[in-house]
């Protein structure tokens, strides 16, 4: 039997692994489900991944593409004259609005490092992207990393909660991070 050309093979897969832990999360991610979900056999999951944390690493890094570039167009765009409290109050009820079942999959795999070491680095990359592009906009690394700290925790709380957004909570408890 000759081989098949399937130039995208790769790249299904890992889409058919972030599709896997969006549907099930990470207890329902294989080779086999992700083999499954692409529609490949189950051999080229192993040929493209040797590891599931091979094939998490991928997934996460492209959803931490997707993430980020969102997360610079939100930098790129902050008025220096709006104070930036009010800023991250509309990152985070931006967020928040959009699609859920999208943010608790961005949690679910970058919380997958607590527990993957291997994933660890990129879940840390992701966060240091964050700071570098807050930080380059408004001057301060320091205040950027507590800022993205605070929308990171505020963002994760509200998923697990369902509280509902209240941006003058947020602005004044950025404000008391910040001073």
């Amino acid at each position: 039997m000759a081989r098949r050309y399937d130039p995208d093979r790769r790249q299904r897969i890992i889409d058919a692994a972030i599709a896997v832990v969006g549907e099930r999360g990470i207890a329902g991610l294989s080779h086999r489900s992700v083999a499954a979900a692409a529609d490949v056999p189950l051999g080229s999951t192993t040929y493209h991944f040797a590891s599931l944390d091979e094939l998490l690493i991928a997934a996460l890094r492209q959803v931490n593409g997707v993430c980020l570039a969102e997360f610079a167009r939100w930098a790129d765009g902050i008025d220096p004259a709006v104070p930036l409290a009010e800023e991250v109050a509309r990152l985070i009820e931006d967020t928040l609005a959009g699609d859920r079942s999208r943010m608790e999959l961005e949690y679910e795999l970058y919380l997958t490092a607590l527990r993957h070491e291997a994933v660890r680095p990129i879940a840390a990359e992701c966060l240091e992207e964050m700071v570098r592009l807050l930080g380059r906009r408004i001057g301060d690394v320091r205040t950027a990393r507590a800022v993205v700290a605070f929308t990171d925790g505020l963002v994760l709380q509200h998923l697990l909660t369902g509280q509902p957004f209240d941006p003058t909570t947020v602005r004044a408890g950025l404000a008391g991070v910040l001073g």
